[in-house]
């Protein structure tokens, strides 16, 4: 007999608690002199619940619950009775129907209330309806006899002006009755409770929302806003249709804009951190099993201390090391952060250039490379980062090189390792294989276990594995076949400069070869592989190019520059260079002009700086003063010490929120010496871990041989043939588990690029050297295929 919490997945999964469960989906503000009524009801108007806020307190957020529920004759009758007991003052008034709670927020005077007053529902996952939002309102508590002359002051106006410039109605969506700020995968396989979810770094009004969750320690009132990007379309191969959805969701971690928030702060966060995740599936009648599938990868700014001063005079502005840390503990922080998100192993593809006549994006380069390499000395082989260099923007100007093919190889080699999520959700109350046995099972600590997953699903790796099973029905005579789970372990990171155009193309890329694992699995397609030339590929490039677009904007302050999808649609030559000089200059004038007052604006809404009375305002404050003034800490003013400059410097001076510790297991660690750093940031690392507890414990790689994934690149051998690569301060190491693809280059002459060091013309030629003789001694040393790769310029992913 299927347990409680069985049922309660199952009905999660098909979309049931939509309607079964205690989700408040509408309601109606109410007013009198001295309080505010919310009344809340679910979709199908079975129960109403009563909310009541108080309007004669100025400084103070005072709501009460009330515990009792009613039914809709009950609740029309307590209406009646308040408005008679309030017939001296006004009585009771109607103010608004709306759809949630976005929030509470305090400038100088009194508290506001913000609303959604109309939603609009842009697609569905498992029955689970998403919406984004179509209207909002921002509503003042107190009543107008008790505001202070603070309420109406300049500065108080200026604020609410400032928080009005977030265009709620851009971009961000939510849900009653799925956790859109997580994957697919976690959300099967790991439930969490609602008010933890709003700590989690995709939730962009968890401090708007502070004040009444600790209240009421629920989220029944309000919604959990993620901003990125969201987009569903049903497609159709063979004659089937499926449906596809693209999510990107946006951190609330170091958010900002193009110039004003670059690289990596202390604690391991970086900017334009986005998740991408792409989940398959196909409608299927009640009573039938629901297959789907989902893939996940990652974007973020290269994670080191690094800053570009805006200018009005140049249009692509120097990069400049900002700070320099020796032990590059904040990248250390920052893959960290993401092997408890995503398990390991984490993979990272770096586009930026190799060779510039003026070295700026070689100066990134040379530095991440010595990062990688020196972090990876404290890993096991199975935990090292996985570090790919590829330069898009020379391998784009070249004929003879296919951009999309090449790393369409690239995504091949990432998506063996880490493999894809895929599941069977059966009509027997239960996902087959999510709850079946000890697989998810599970411990006293929280723990999704996986032990038995090797013995038990050798063939996990095969979707054509099927199992018998009689207890459902998938047809009149009651047979149905049940495919094995598979899971994602590990992801794909990509970066360029701005995280905006080169790797975008480089997502589709990694997006197309997924969807033809992801419609192999679902039973789709006879093989995973999928080229360019297939009718989907068009669809979902677009599909691709709108979230670039919409990513683009929200950073970078224009549409992304999408030249080579212009050039594989055959546009024109002329109109593709007219459209990229036209967003060149948005993006410009954005940069240059707009992008201090929406910085300010995303620090007032995330509740990176909070006004204060007597203290400076926000616009009188340099960028990156922000964090360090006028917040409501009892130790801001000991911080504010050091001189400031017109950028902002990735030097980690935020000041994040209380987080409340979500860590429910043994989450995968990146390395084995864990404690580890110098003191000042050790602070900062529960930090990290208790935003996304998440459940690189539940995730499962098929089991193959190193050899089979990696081609023998090992680092025994690499030890034993004393392969020497050097830092940036002249320092040799061991060069184990990374490979620069620039020396595979079909050129033949690869090695005349840089690898590490760009700042002078003879360190240049050290490294080319250096980079001629590690290939002569690894094509010697290494296997066939591995000879074959570099004398053929294909890819190695290392």
């Amino acid at each position: 007999m299927a347990s409680v919490k069985d049922k309660e997945l199952h009905q999660w999964t098909a979309g049931e608690l939509d309607s079964n469960s205690c989700y408040l989906q509408k309601f109606r503000l109410y007013e009198t002199r001295s309080k505010f009524y919310m009344i809340g009801r679910d979709k199908n108007r079975t129960f109403w619940r009563v909310l009541k806020i108080d309007r004669l307190e100025l400084s103070e957020l005072d709501i009460l619950e009330d515990p009792t529920t009613y039914s809709e004759i009950e609740c029309f009758d307590l209406l009646r009775r308040i408005h008679e007991g309030n017939k001296c003052t006004g009585g009771l008034k109607f103010v608004t129907t709306c759809y949630g709670i976005i929030g509470f927020i305090k400038f100088l005077g009194p508290y506001y209330m913000l609303l959604i007053t109309k939603r609009r529902k842009i697609g569905a996952i498992c029955g689970h309806a998403i919406y984004s939002i179509a209207k909002s309102e921002i509503i003042p508590i107190p009543n107008s006899t008790v505001r202070s002359e603070m309420a109406n002051s300049k500065n108080e106006n200026r604020y609410k002006k400032l928080l009005c410039t977030v265009d709620l109605t851009k971009d961000f969506i939510f849900s009653y009755s799925y956790h859109i700020m997580r994957s697919l995968q976690k959300n099967l396989c790991d439930y969490k409770a609602e008010e933890l979810l709003y700590e989690t770094m995709f939730v962009w009004n968890e401090y708007l929302t502070r004040g009444i969750r600790n209240n009421l320690k629920n989220t029944l009132w309000t919604v959990a806003l993620v901003y990125g990007f969201f987009k569903q379309v049903k497609l159709s191969v063979s004659g089937r249709d499926f449906n596809l959805t693209l999510i990107a969701r946006r951190s609330r971690h170091y958010a900002g804009t193009r110039y004003l928030k670059r690289g990596v702060n202390e604690k391991g966060r970086v900017a334009n951190d986005v998740e991408t995740e792409q989940i398959v599936y196909e409608d299927s009648p009640e009573g039938y099993s629901r297959q789907i599938s989902s893939v996940v990868q990652n974007r973020g700014s290269i994670p080191l201390f690094w800053s570009q001063e805006t200018s009005r005079l140049n249009l692509k502005p120097d990069i400049i090391l900002s700070r320099k840390d020796p032990n590059y503990e904040a990248t250390r922080l920052h893959f960290e952060n993401l092997a408890k998100r995503y398990g390991n192993p984490i993979l990272i593809l770096n586009l930026i250039k190799t060779r510039e006549r003026r070295p700026r994006e070689t100066v990134l380069r040379a530095e991440f490379a010595n990062a990688i390499r020196f972090i990876n000395k404290d890993l096991s082989v199975e935990n090292r980062l996985r570090f790919l260099h590829w330069d898009l923007h020379r391998h784009s100007t070249s004929k003879a090189t296919n951009v999309l093919t090449q790393l369409g190889k690239v995504a091949a080699h990432a998506l063996n390792v880490t493999g894809i999520f895929y599941c069977q959700i059966t009509p027997n109350l239960r996902p087959e294989g999510l709850l079946n046995c000890s697989w998810f099972e599970k411990s006293n600590s929280g723990d999704c276990s996986l032990e038995n997953f090797s013995s038990r699903n050798e063939d996990s790796d095969n979707p054509e594995k099927e199992v018998s099973n009689s207890s459902g029905s998938n047809d009149a005579s009651g047979d149905y076949h049940v495919k094995h789970p598979m899971f994602q372990k590990g992801v794909l990171r990509t970066n360029c400069i701005d995280c905006l155009d080169r790797t975008n193309v480089a997502q589709y890329a990694y997006g197309l070869v997924a969807l033809g694992r992801q419609l192999h699995a679902l039973g789709f397609l006879d093989s995973p592989n999928m080229d360019l030339d297939n009718p989907l590929a068009e669809e979902l490039m677009r599909v691709y190019e709108t979230m670039g677009d919409t990513l683009a904007l929200q950073y970078g302050g224009s549409a992304a520059h999408n030249k080579i999808f212009s050039e594989r649609r055959g546009q024109w030559k002329a109109a593709t260079q007219s459209q990229e000089f036209f967003r060149t200059l948005q993006r410009f004038y954005s940069n240059t002009c707009m992008d201090p007052e929406k910085q300010n604006a995303i620090n007032v809404f995330l509740g990176y700086f909070q006004p204060q009375p007597g203290k400076a305002e926000l616009w009188e404050l340099d960028s990156d003063q922000h964090y360090n003034v006028g917040r409501r800490s009892p130790n801001f003013a000991d911080e504010n010490i050091r001189s400031f400059i017109k950028r902002s410097l990735s030097d980690g001076n935020i000041v994040d929120s209380p987080e409340v510790g979500t860590d429910i297991g043994h989450n995968e660690p990146l390395s084995e010496k864990g404690q580890r750093g110098n003191a000042g940031l050790s602070e900062s690392t529960p930090e990290i871990s208790t935003c996304e507890s998440d459940i690189s414990y539940c995730r499962f790689t098929p089991s193959m041989s190193r050899r089979q994934l990696f081609r023998d690149m090992l680092e025994d051998q690499c030890s034993e043939s004393n392969h020497i690569c050097y830092g940036d301060h002249g320092d040799a190491c061991t060069c184990s588990n990374f490979l620069d693809v620039d020396w595979l280059s079909s050129s033949g002459n690869s090695c005349e690029e840089e690898t590490y060091e760009s700042e002078s013309r003879s360190s240049m030629k050290e490294r080319e050297q250096s980079g001629m003789e590690i290939m002569n001694d690894i094509s010697a040393g290494f296997s066939e295929n591995f000879a074959d790769w570099v004398t053929h310029g294909e890819i190695l992913f290392r």
